[in-house]
Formats: C-alpha cells, structure tokens, sequence
C-alpha cells in the first residue's frame, strides 16, 4: 500500500463499510476485509516484499536438532566447569534451537551480517544477491527479520546488541530494529574506519562503514571507559587502589585571598618548612604586613597530617639543598570527609564517555583484522573480517564481566577469540556461543581452528600460537530428524543431552554433571552415589519419582528438571504429545 493521507483513508474505510452493507455475501466480506486490512496496516515504517527460504523450508519436513562433535571438545581449563559453544550450520537453525534454551539469557549479541552490496557478499537460498536483482533490498530484509526478531527474544532485559553495518543497507537496518528492538532503545549509531586509504573511481573514498546499538529494555548497562591522562605517570605503593599520581601542586601558594590561619610554620622530618619558603617573610606577615593576597598553606594542619600520614605528600629537594613541599593528585583517589567531618581517602574511577568518534581510529580498521588472521594463517581469506581489538572495545562496554556472548555470523571467530583475550585481561568470566555455516569448510577448518590456537596455544600448522588461554569448547553441528518419522521421539530424546549442555553451559560427564531419565537409573544412581565425589549437578527426567532417600541424597546438590519446552511443539504437532 502507498503514501496515504489520514483523511483519504478514513473516506475509503468509510465507503468500504457502505460496501459491506450493500454485498453481505461472504465472498464479497472476506475481499472487502483484506482491503480494509491493508488500508489499516502500519502507517509508518519499514515496508518490503517477504521471501520465503529454503531453511523455513526445510522445517516444515524436518526437525533441527544439534548433535555434539565429541572429538572437537577443548578442555583447557579443568579448574572451570562452564563451556562455550561453536555452533555449525545455517545460523537460523541454530536460533531456533537457542530460542529454546537462552530465551531471556543473552546479554550481548555483536553480528556482521552480510553488507548486500551486490557484489556477492550474501547469499540467499544457495544463489549470490547481485545489484541487478530488483528484489535485493526485500530478499535482504526478510532474511535479517527473521533472525532479529529470534535475538530480540534472546537478549536478556539487560542486553544489548551491536550490528555493523555499511551505506547499502544502513538506512534499512535502522528502520527495522527500530521496528524490532524499538526506536526508544537505540543507543547510537557510530562510523568505524574501514581502511585509511584506497583507490576510489569516485569523488568520495569510501573509507567507513557503521555500528548501530540497541539495547532490550534497560539503559543503565554500560561502563564508562577508564580516563588515562598521560600526566599522571608517577607510581607508588597505592598505584594499585589509587592509580598513578602527578606532582603539580606545592603545598604553599600565593593566595587570592590571605588567611593567617593557614599561615603557619610546618615542621616535617626534623625540618621546619614556611609558606613561600621565607622565614623572614613569614615573621614579617606575622606582624601584620602581609599583602591582600600573599603566602599560605593550601592545608590545615590536621589536613595535612592526614595526608602525610597518608602517602599524599612529597617533598622535593634541589641540589642546593633547600626543599618544597609538593602534595600527590591522584588518577582515582582524594581526600574527602565522612560524615562526622573526619578525612578520609575517597576512591572513585576517573572514567570518560566513548566518544561517538572513537572507532575511526586505525586500530578498528579491517587492516588490522588482516594482521590478526595473518597470525593464524588467513590473511588473504576475509576482506572484511573485523579486528579483535573492535569486538573487546565494545564487549567491555557491557556491565558485566561474566556476560553471556552471542555471535551468530562468527565467520572467522573474531568474537570467540575477544572474549577470551577480554577475560584474560580483567579477570572477567565472561561466556561465548558462536553460529557459523561451515561452506568452503570455514567452521572446521577456520573458526574452529583459530578458536583451538588461542586455547592450547598451537596453531593448526604445528606452531605455537603468542598466547594461550583458558577456556573449554564444545562443538555442536546441525542435524535434522524427519517429522515423519515412526520413532520420532526416541529420535529427539538422543539429543536431550546437547540441549541441556547449552543451557546450562556445562559438560554432561556422568561425574560431576549427571543425567537420569528414568527410576532404575536413579536407583543405580543411589546405589553407587558414594563413588560420585565431586557431584555438582543432576537433571532428572520429569517422570523420575525420588524416593525419600533420594531426596535426602541429592538435598546438597542442584537438581534441575528436564524441561519439556526442548521438544514439546514439535511432539505435540506430530501428534505424540496432547
């Protein structure tokens, strides 16, 4: 439906309902009505043409289902019992199947989708979306609503999300998560450099692409960055709780205004030291000739054996021998008073706001993501892979440093490898799980393969990698189970285990993470329960009933149900479940 006024439309909805008096058959009525719906849909907003894929197509045969890759399971930190996922297959499957266990748990999405610049950077349905196809923009929306729409109902209340994006579908994006996410969560959207220079056949180089932010519900969620000022360079035995410190201020100055009560002779370590460093001038002010505005100490004397006592005062001497008094300006300490007027040291973060600018920096530029991958191997194999330095800058923005992480066009595992670099840098315990198809073999081979090297610290091609760092993985693929078939629930029962593992991010071990579906188990269970020595977890088949032994048993344990929303539509549509 077009541009329509307010007052058109009410003149056509008013003829339609003279038209339903004069036509009352049903046929008439129900042609009518689509009319009248059309006329009364959204008045402003995003519109496109909606296109079916192969994938929505595919579910309607078959069930997806992930099925665990045993053999490229990572444990490098026994000491963590928490996993992250790299997830294989189309990334609408795998949402799918994330919808069922993280709905309301993400808390930071980060996605470089395809740009659709027409030059065959997306996909769609197996064939590349060039400039000449007249549905480009439609075909491109479809495929991104749907999955947005997936991410928005995954994002905790708390979450946020980040979309690069450039000028082809820019204008688009906005709209639609404006739409989705709501026009009230957008944050900002912010220009990252993509290159410093380049050949251009153009009047303008295009040298910028975008990064639009949303969050689900709350705004308060983001950490100011820590304000470093290259003045403050001096440390000492507070530089941890205090930061470094800068020696700008004497302790004496000549006051605006002169106070006679803070003009006072300070004796320090055995040395008697005067505001202005004359004791003839001080004697002189003393008799009362002083000017309006001359020599004094900026401290009282209680002040200033607070911070004596305190490590905030220096005293500096020349090489002829005399010293001044100097008084330590910490990065992120002060004094202050507590509210019965003594001093105390205050403590508070020097932090600045991200500048709307800050990504135009070459350090965010697809330059420096080729020097990342050219470490693994793959420079020459992502154009347009972004930096990891990116993806920690805006990770670190979020509140929380045990946040849940969400990627689900990983391409070369750019994500999974800044969240692990960010942990290893602020002691964070922060979670990732990572989607990717795996055409030309890019989840195995790549994204697999780079998330490997930064956890043993051995690259696939037998060298060892700068770093190691801790972490376990484990990795899922996509599978299908036809809907049709005799055995469908025994079918996706085998695949129970992966999904709890998801959820929960844990390992099903059969040790310290234990599954029993029914009551012989839990009765063998019972049995051998003295053999489980570090048992952290059970999740118990809702048709297992405990005995109260059982009960007493497990009483220091988690214990979980296994929940019926994994598979219960899908059982109830087949006619298995009522």
């Amino acid at each position: 439906m077009g541009n329509v006024s307010k007052k058109r439309r009410d003149e056509m909805i008013a003829f339609l309902e003279m038209l339903k008096k004069q036509h009352s058959d049903d046929d008439s009525l129900m042609a009518i009505n689509r009319i009248e719906k059309e006329l009364t849909s959204k008045k402003y907003g995003l519109v496109w043409e909606e296109h079916q894929e192969e994938v929505d197509k595919e579910m309607e045969t078959y069930i997806p289902v992930f099925s665990e890759v045993s053999e490229y399971e990572l444990i490098e930190d026994e000491n963590d019992t928490s996993f992250n996922f790299l997830l294989e297959g189309d990334n609408l499957h795998s949402l799918k199947l994330l919808e069922k266990t993280h709905r309301g748990k993400v808390n930071v999405i980060y996605i470089d989708p395809p740009y659709n610049t027409g030059n065959k950077d997306f996909i769609y349905n197996d064939e590349f979306i060039g400039k000449e196809d007249s549905f480009r923009h439609s075909t491109w929306l479809s495929f991104l609503s749907e999955r947005l729409r997936i991410a928005h109902k995954l994002l905790s209340p708390d979450g946020l999300i980040f979309v690069s994006i450039d000028d082809n579908e820019q204008a688009q994006l906005k709209l639609l998560m404006d739409e989705i996410f709501s026009e009230d969560n957008f944050i900002i959207c912010m220009p990252r450099i993509t290159k410093k220079s380049g050949k251009t056949t153009s009047a303008y180089a295009k040298n910028h692409d975008y990064i639009l932010v949303y969050t689900k519900r709350e705004h308060d969620i983001f950490v100011m960055e820590e304000h470093v000022d290259e003045a403050f360079k001096y440390e000492d035995e507070y530089v941890r709780e205090r930061g470094k410190y800068k020696l700008n201020q004497t302790l004496d100055y000549d006051s605006l205004s002169y106070s006679s009560s803070l003009d006072y002779p300070l004796e320090v370590e055995g040395e008697i030291f005067y505001p202005g460093s004359s004791k003839e001038l001080w004697e002189e002010r003393q008799k009362g000739k002083h000017k309006r505005a001359d020599w004094a100490w900026r401290w009282s004397k209680k002040l200033f054996q607070f911070g004596y006592d305190n490590g905030f005062v220096v005293i500096k001497r020349k090489k002829d021998g005399s010293a001044r008094i100097y008084t330590k300006t910490y990065l992120n300490a002060k004094i202050g008073k507590d509210s019965n007027g003594d001093f105390v040291i205050e403590y508070n973060k020097r932090v600045k706001a991200t500048s709307s600018i800050e990504y135009i920096d070459n350090k965010y530029s697809n330059d420096n993501a080729k020097k990342d991958l050219s470490v693994f191997g793959l420079g020459d194999k992502f154009d347009y892979s972004k930096p990891v330095e990116l993806i920690k800058k805006l990770i670190k923005a979020y509140y929380k440093t045990d946040a849940l992480i969400l990627d689900f066009f990983a391409g070369s595992g750019t994500t999974a490898q800044a969240v692990l670099e960010l942990n290893e840098e602020d002691g964070g315990s922060r979670r990732f799980i990572v989607c990717t198809n795996n055409e030309n073999n890019i989840c195995q081979e790549v994204t697999y393969q780079r998330i490997k090297s930064v956890l043993t610290g051995i690259m696939a091609s037998g060298c060892e990698y700068e770093k190691k760092i801790k972490g376990n993985l484990k990795y899922y693929r996509i599978d299908f189970v036809d809907k049709q078939s005799d055995g469908l629930a025994d079918e996706l029962l085998e695949h129970i285990i992966e999904m709890i593992q998801l959820e929960y991010g844990v390992s099903i071990n059969n040790s310290q993470y234990i599954i029993v579906m029914d009551d012989d188990e839990m009765d063998e269970m019972e049995k051998n329960y003295n053999s489980y020595k570090n048992l952290k977890a059970v999740f118990l088949n809702q048709d297992v009933l405990l005995s109260t032994s059982q009960e007493q048993m497990l009483q220091n344990v988690d214990t979980f149900i296994i929940p019926d929303y994994y598979f219960d539509f899908e059982l109830r549509e087949a006619g298995e479940l009522w």
